[in-house]
């Protein structure tokens, strides 16, 4: 996923994730448009997961996704929430601005 980011001029900051979603804390470009880099990112983990991982053609991202802006004096904020995922999930401490479901 690293690879794919910097390939299409981002950067991860962040993952975190429990068993039902992900999150992903990238600095881009602002000309790069959104969608392109989560259909590159989306596709390059479903190949990884059904291959290497064994899921066998079963692994299959949802069809949609949020994204966010961060200003960078909140980076080290969501960072951290970030890196906590399950122990958020686990001890009721989520922040429910940053866990929009897309269905």
């Amino acid at each position: 996923m690293e690879c794919e980011a910097q390939a299409n001029g981002a950067a991860i900051v962040a993952i975190g994730g429990i068993e039902n979603h992900v999150h992903l804390l990238l600095c881009i470009a602002p000309t790069m448009p959104i969608s392109h880099l989560v259909k590159q990112i989306k596709g390059v983990s479903s190949r990884f997961a059904n291959a290497e991982l064994g899921f066998n053609g079963s692994f299959r991202w949802q069809g949609s996704y949020a994204a966010f802006s961060v200003s960078r004096w909140d980076v080290e904020l969501v960072k951290n929430y970030i890196l906590n995922q399950k122990e958020h999930h686990a001890h009721g401490t989520t922040r429910p601005q940053l866990e929009l479901a897309c269905d």
